[in-house]
């Protein structure tokens, strides 16, 4: 059979069936350990933590969608980012995009510094700053393209070039867009993360992280760190999670239609004094991210004039609901500065344009005039009076 497509991968991708039973759903292997045939003599199992089939389908699911050489599940994206950032050691740096996931700022500033290890931030989307920003004790670069929240878009093939010129280990977080719109190791990059808790599992019932790495080498370090923590992703989960990924590519078709009709409503409002989407043409990062990606995701951010408040427009959304997470089939609206980025000191958000105002904006798959018409009310509401 010549290779699958897209959408055919996402569901007979890695391993489609059970071999024993020729069930077409990997079955919840809920155990924790595995009968032996004598000292050293095991079915290929021995204990779960180490290896379990139901997270083995899975991990071979994102392998194979992501093009690598090897995946790896953990019990949530920070924990798939903590096992390969435990890949480096002290007196070494990481550089990360001047705007991430306030999580992975904070696990680098009050965790891994305690080990002797350090970051910097550096403009990605600027190939000179970046380069600028390389010391010698830099060993790696961490990007999110788009990144979040300002939806900042790096080109992953330049910076991943410039990067393997100095010895650099490139890392994408490849949450916002997935393997359905982008592939970050097909354009140069090393290893991949995922928060898989949102458009891969896709229903806000489960958390989960994904790790895939290129090379065999890397596979094999990763491998022994995802044991010899323990993170790992328990079989039930990874049974829901291979059930979203298998609609991946019919949901993300929906988010990105919706979100790319309501960006461009957002940027025909007066009430929007600012709109940050990839998939606008006026977007800095525009032309890059069609090079390099199917579409421009789902993931919107965007602030309103200083004559509405975003207090009463947040409590007047009634469809949108605020909250924590992204990418579940229901339109979430969260507030960075003080949600998902708080982690991250004031002024650092202010320098990369983290503002008070600033709303990010996870486009379901409701009807997308619903959708509009729920955020249209809830602006005309949040008017201030007098103004």
């Amino acid at each position: 059979m010549k290779e699958m497509n897209r959408n055919t991968l996402l569901i007979h991708g890695g391993i489609p069936i059970d071999e024993k039973t020729g069930a077409v759903n990997i079955p919840i292997y809920q155990t924790s350990t595995y009968k032996q045939d004598g000292l050293g003599k095991n079915r290929g199992y021995e204990y779960s933590r180490t290896g379990n089939p139901t997270r083995e389908a899975l991990e071979a699911l994102i392998r194979d969608l992501e093009g690598g050489e090897a995946g790896f599940a953990f019990g949530s994206g920070m924990a798939a980012t903590t096992a390969v950032l435990s890949l480096f050691r002290s007196g070494d740096k990481i550089l990360i995009s001047s705007n991430v996931y306030g999580g992975t700022f904070r696990v680098l500033n009050q965790v891994f510094d305690r080990f002797g290890m350090s970051y910097g931030i550096a403009d990605t989307s600027d190939l000179s700053k970046f380069e600028a920003a390389i010391t010698e004790d830099v060993k790696a670069v961490m990007i999110e393209s788009p990144a979040n929240p300002l939806m900042t878009v790096t080109d992953i093939r330049k910076i991943s070039e410039a990067a393997h010129k100095r010895g650099l280990t490139v890392i994408v977080d490849n949450t916002f867009m997935t393997p359905y719109l982008q592939r970050p190791l097909q354009l140069g990059a090393d290893i991949v993360v995922h928060s898989a808790t949102k458009y891969l599992g896709g229903h806000s019932d489960l958390v989960a992280g994904l790790a895939v790495v290129k090379d065999k080498e890397t596979a094999e370090r990763l491998a022994f760190l995802q044991n010899a923590t323990g993170g790992v992703l328990g079989p039930f989960d990874s049974f829901l999670l291979i059930k979203g990924i298998k609609t991946l590519g019919v949901r993300m078709d929906r988010h990105v239609e919706n979100a790319a009709y309501i960006a461009e409503k957002l940027q025909e409002m007066s009430a929007v004094k600012r709109i940050y989407y990839p998939g606008l043409k006026e977007d800095p990062g525009y032309e890059t991210n069609r090079s390099q990606a199917e579409a421009a995701g789902a993931m919107i951010s965007f602030e309103l004039e200083e004559e509405y408040d975003i207090h009463a427009f947040l409590e007047g959304l009634k469809l949108v609901m605020l909250a924590e997470s992204l990418g579940g089939v229901e339109s979430l609206i969260c507030h960075p500065s003080s949600m998902t980025h708080a982690s991250i000191p004031e002024d650092i958000r202010r320098e990369v344009g983290i503002t008070e105002g600033l709303l990010r904006l996870s486009v379901g798959i409701e009807d997308k005039e619903d959708i509009l018409s729920d955020i249209v009310n809830a602006i005309r509401n949040s008017r201030r009076q007098g103004k």
